[in-house]
């Protein structure tokens, strides 16, 4: 069996896996809306990441209190979940 793409999904033939049917994230669903961050495109590094949001939140007058809860959620996890707690804060392009 072998692996190929298919539509705008990642088939797995060997395990007939396909990608949970999850509702898209809209800029609605996040903490602050009205901000937006540019990350597709930019440097992908974590911190470089943190640091776009941050400078973000905090030129959009968010409490110092706040930043650092988002800093405290960023960090608490792998990769994925700083870009989770990204797209749960602001509005990610």
């Amino acid at each position: 069996m072998e692996s190929h793409w298919q539509e705008d999904y990642y088939v797995d033939d060997q395990y007939g896996d396909e990608p949970e049917d999850s509702p898209e994230s809209s800029p609605s669903d996040c903490k602050y809306p009205d901000i937006v961050v540019q990350l597709t495109g930019e440097d992908g590094n974590a911190f470089a990441i943190m640091g776009s949001v941050s400078k973000a939140l905090r030129h959009a007058g968010v409490p110092k209190e706040e930043r650092d809860q988002f800093f405290a959620e960023a960090m608490s996890g792998d990769y994925n979940d700083l870009l989770a707690t990204c797209m749960k804060w602001v509005n990610v392009q």
